[in-house]
């Protein structure tokens, strides 16, 4: 018997590095939006976080686990994710469909997170207190 061949090991090598790729990204977006980061390589926890980041209702997270749903779901709270960072619709597809790519984009980017409805720094000015003033 043999073991696992020079070609195995690659795929296995290249996968483990877009998933440490696609958790790094996570792990710094969610600090970013001032979450922990660590909840990235929680089970379930990590979609409460989502849904945190997309400013969903929590109780999104049942929907999630409802076939054909979960999909229109995971576009709303990926494209809501992507404009919560300054990004639009394409980006949260991409977020959805091609995480380890898109997730490091926003992780370590200059990407700003900005909860819908509330102003982003370039709006306030130099001074954050600025927009008690205005």
């Amino acid at each position: 018997m043999h073991g696992p061949g020079m070609t195995e090991m690659i795929v296995v090598v290249f996968q483990l590095s877009l998933l440490g790729l696609m958790v790094a990204g996570g792990w710094k977006m969610l600090e970013e939006a001032n979450q922990p980061g660590w909840g990235v390589l929680i089970p379930a926890y990590n979609l409460v976080l989502a849904l945190r980041l997309a400013g969903k209702p929590i109780w999104w997270i049942i929907l999630l686990f409802i076939p054909i749903v979960n999909f229109f779901v995971g576009v709303a709270v990926a494209v809501a994710i992507s404009r919560n960072f300054g990004k639009g619709f394409l980006f949260g597809l991409g977020l959805l469909f091609l995480s380890y790519i898109f997730c490091p984009i926003l992780g370590f980017g200059r990407a700003e997170y900005v909860p819908a409805g509330l102003p982003s720094m370039d709006q306030l000015g130099a001074d954050p207190r600025a927009a008690a003033i205005r």
